[in-house]
């Protein structure tokens, strides 16, 4: 192995890598091996460093002290330490023995201490992915329930026309512009999916995503329910009333799952599912998401997705099957909570209940700490091979064939 102190900036870059600690990539792109050595704590409270994780960089320099303790273990394990001369030179003479000990020199133990298998700092831990999961898909079988409810209760469109909207007086309404959103999003959520399978802590990403999601939409269940609005526009088409027949209901609602709740499916025909717009909310988070979770350099990819986001948020309202209340609630609501959840989930103090963590107060706190107690830090946009079979271009290059921020 060569030594850590003639370490290139690049070796040194490879072993961040290596460990999980990519966030330090930037920052130490012109750092080598010598001057990682001689990192200190005083160095993680000045900038950049300071900003760069919360545990004021406490994990890397434990890493930092593993690399020395392996270091000293490789030069000395000969037995040449510090000087020393080997003991078993002249062992049968005893003009050089003092107190029976070779050239007069004290045999010590020398007690070198070995660092203890660390804990993953990124626990996989696919159980709490599971429950996410259930949690979300529990969450859209209560929206699709919920959507059949408030269908019975909508005002028809005879009787209360649609309440005065700003953008629809500026705009007419554009009758294929719905069937555009919905193939957006299409691809929003393929690719975010693509993305997500390629990454290497998928399960800690996998379960923010499927919670974040779910609470999206049991929030969009409440808005709702405690307020039905009209129809945004005489163009609408709602399914008949069925009055309290409930195993008419319990079929329409399997109609509506089986067709992805999809207008361009034919299974969403039901009415009063404005306030807010679930589209703009699938269109914002997978947008939020893809970017988060995908190398910074990958700058193009993000504005794609953006432009993809905007357009297909453009057109829900183009088409008038929304109001534009609707549409900003649903935008403010997804990012608020994006960005709430990550910034406590990378910040240890947020993660403990306190006086002056206000964070935990809310009512989902302690189901954000089942999920994110383990986790410790920003998690690395580290992404891997997921298949059993790697290609060979893949396997000659994996060291350096990762992809980080």
């Amino acid at each position: 192995m060569k030594k850590v102190a003639y370490w290139s900036p690049k070796e040194v870059s490879s072993w961040l890598v290596e460990e999980g600690m990519q966030e330090y990539l930037e920052s130490f792109q012109n750092l080598n091996g010598q001057a990682l050595l001689q990192l200190t704590e005083d160095d993680f409270k000045k900038n950049p460093l300071s900003k760069i994780t919360s545990d004021s960089g406490r994990h890397l320099l434990d890493k930092i002290e593993t690399l020395k303790i392996e270091h000293h273990i490789e030069v000395h394990k000969n037995g040449h330490a510090n000087g020393h001369l080997s003991i078993g030179i002249n062992e049968g003479s005893n003009k050089n023995k003092r107190n029976g000990i070779p050239n007069g020199f004290r045999k010590e133990v020398v007690q070198i201490p070995m660092p203890q298998p660390e804990r993953s700092p990124f626990p996989l831990e696919w159980g709490k992915t599971l429950v996410a999961f259930i949690y979300a898909l529990s969450c859209f079988l209560l929206t699709t329930i919920m959507i059949s409810v408030v269908h019975e209760r909508v005002p028809p469109k005879e009787e209360t026309p649609p309440l005065p909207d700003k953008f629809f007086d500026f705009f007419d309404r554009v009758e294929w512009a719905f069937s555009i959103c919905e193939v957006i999003g299409m691809i929003l959520v393929i690719l975010w999916f693509v993305q997500w399978i390629f990454l290497k802590y998928k399960s800690i990403i996998g379960r923010r995503f499927f919670f974040i999601v779910g609470t999206l939409y049991l929030y969009r269940c409440i808005t709702m329910y405690i307020t039905t609005l009209p129809v945004p526009g005489i163009h609408f088409k709602c399914s008949p009333k069925l009055f309290g027949n409930w195993e008419a209901q319990m079929r329409r609602i399997m109609k509506m799952i089986a067709g992805g709740g999809l207008s361009i499916t034919g299974s969403h025909t039901m009415c009063g599912d404005y306030l807010y717009s679930g589209h703009t909310v699938m269109l914002t988070l997978t947008y939020l998401f893809i970017k988060e979770y995908s190398p910074r350099r990958f700058w193009y990819y993000h504005w794609v997705c953006w432009l993809l986001s905007v357009v297909g948020v453009f057109c829900i309202l183009l088409a008038h099957d929304h109001y534009t209340v609707d549409v900003v609630v649903a935008y403010f609501i997804t990012t608020r909570l994006f960005w709430w959840y990550h910034t406590m989930a990378n910040q240890q103090v947020l993660k403990e209940a306190s006086q002056t963590n206000f964070s935990s107060r809310v009512w989902w706190f302690r189901a954000f700490k089942y999920f994110e107690q383990n986790v410790q830090g920003i998690v690395p946009r580290n992404y891997q091979w997921p298949f059993p079979c790697r290609p060979s271009f893949i396997s000659r290059q994996v060291k350096y064939n990762r992809i980080d921020t």
